[in-house]
């Protein structure tokens, strides 16, 4: 279960369990070998028509929108599965992140290791003065934002703090969590790089060729004897896997793992209209906005879009009556405003809640510490739901068992790659009806059971982030 316990307070979750309880499993007949790809992408090995995934219109409907992956058709003979489970050492997070002190003392190390003349010393007394310069100067010279951070910060610290000391007291209690031995004191995080490939630089050039024919339509197709994709995954198409079996996609000769029953759309926010022709109203959307700062400008880690380009995003359009929208943000107090106040009310989002994911090492520790100036141990998420004027309300019955609790936690302990954010399929389900269709905006990741979106929306499903059980018949 990705939901180790479930209080008052809020939800203990075991992220890297999720992933591989999402059916990475591919089945392949005894003797598969790496055949090549169906050369006529009309039919399916069953006779049917495949579906075509063609760019979207405003008369265009599910079928003409999505490229669909058909089941294979009469089992013969052995069948061979093979398991792929995500590589745990991405969920290592053994100890806290390293400290201000910690970091002080590290610039002094590397300024003299070992030396013990005048001049270290006089090196090691300056850069000491420099550091409690700037924490006093840090501290009594606060500028406006930072200032409304604190007070923010100083408002749900208590609930922060007593609820996650909860859930990390049953985490103890479970086995889930474990205290820090002595190996893992002096342990350090290994974890390997991975090349993202160019998913965001792919559909910036993708919107630079046009279709040789764009009136005849693209489809893909899998045979009966293999089990094999398309090598090339249409940019800007809807893709889907109505299969129970995951499935390998490959993309600029980079491979990818299509989980069971998801759909995903590769482009940004210049092309959504394949979403909005898709014929499907979403009762569930999940949004993480690229928001913009200081250190994003400064990494050119990824792009990021403005306030007023983060409004523009379809959501009225695609979202069914009483939709629950879900939006991470960052701790800074513009962006909690923005969307309280001026994206959720354009959106017809009300009922606002907030909720804190609060993230800590495998022996329950803060990655940061909680009263950190630099970086806070927690992220927040905006909930509301969207009520139009012309939507049906709710029943009163309905409306008391949906309506969204204040101040909920969810504990965690955080994937290392940059942005992985924790599954929230199991929390959010008893705050919708049954059976609604499910939405990320800005996905990473695929999940089953979700259309996912975005212009590296592939990015975690890289083979090189999972590894192989024993194969099995």
């Amino acid at each position: 279960m990705s939901v180790v316990c479930c209080l008052p307070s809020g939800w203990l979750l075991d992220h890297l369990s999720f992933i591989n309880k999402s059916g990475y499993q591919l089945c392949y007949p005894h003797d598969h070998s790496a055949g090549g790809f169906s050369d006529d992408p009309a039919t399916t090995s069953d006779g049917e028509p495949a579906v075509a995934a063609i760019p979207g219109t405003a008369t265009s409907d599910r079928s003409s929108s999505a490229s669909e992956f058909k089941g294979a058709g009469k089992k013969a003979g052995d069948i061979l599965k093979e398991t792929y489970v995500f590589r745990e050492e991405f969920f290592n997070v053994l100890k806290p992140h390293i400290t201000a002190y910690s970091q002080v003392e590290a610039q002094q190390r590397r300024s003299g290791p070992g030396r013990e003349d005048a001049g270290s010393e006089q090196c090691e007394r300056a850069q000491s003065s420099n550091a409690k310069k700037k924490r006093k100067r840090r501290s009594s010279e606060l500028n406006h934002g930072e200032r409304d951070a604190l007070e923010y910060h100083l408002k749900i610290s208590g609930v922060i703090s007593e609820g996650a000391k909860i859930l990390v007291q049953e985490g103890l209690r479970s086995g889930f969590l474990q205290r820090r031995s002595m190996e893992q004191i002096g342990a350090k995080t290994r974890v390997s790089a991975h090349n993202s490939c160019g998913l965001a630089e792919l559909c910036e050039m993708a919107k630079r060729f046009s279709s040789l024919n764009e009136s005849e339509p693209r489809a893909v197709s899998i045979t009966k004897e293999d089990v094999s994709v398309p090598e090339h995954v249409p940019v800007a198409y809807i893709t889907e896997n109505t299969t129970a079996h995951a499935r390998i996609v490959t993309l600029m000769g980079q491979k990818y793992l299509f989980p069971p029953r998801s759909s995903f759309l590769l482009s940004d926010i210049s092309c959504m209209q394949p979403l909005l022709d898709y014929n499907k109203k979403f009762g569930m959307i999940v949004i993480d906005p690229p928001w913009e700062n200081k250190s994003v400008k400064r990494s050119n880690w990824y792009g990021y879009l403005s306030p007023w380009q983060i409004k523009q995003i379809p959501v009225p359009a695609l979202a069914a009556p009483s939709c629950l929208v879900v939006t991470w943000v960052t701790n800074r107090q513009k962006h909690l405003r923005f969307v309280k106040d001026v994206l959720y009310p354009h959106w017809s989002v009300h009922g606002v809640a907030e909720w804190y994911w609060v993230k800590i090492t495998k022996s329950g520790e803060f990655i940061f510490p909680l009263d950190s100036l630099h970086k806070k141990p927690y992220e927040v998420l905006i909930l509301g739901r969207v009520q139009r004027s012309t939507d049906v309300p709710l029943s009163i019955s309905e409306d008391e068992a949906l309506q969204i609790p204040d101040h909920k936690l969810i504990v965690s302990v955080p994937c290392t790659l940059h942005s992985h954010k924790p599954p929230l399929t199991e929390i959010l389900k008893e705050y919708t009806k049954p059976d609604v269709e499910r939405l990320e905006l800005f996905a990473r990741n695929l999940q089953p059971g979700w259309t996912s979106w975005g212009n590296e929306v592939l990015r975690f499903q890289h083979m090189d982030y999972f590894t192989t059980l024993q194969n099995e018949k």
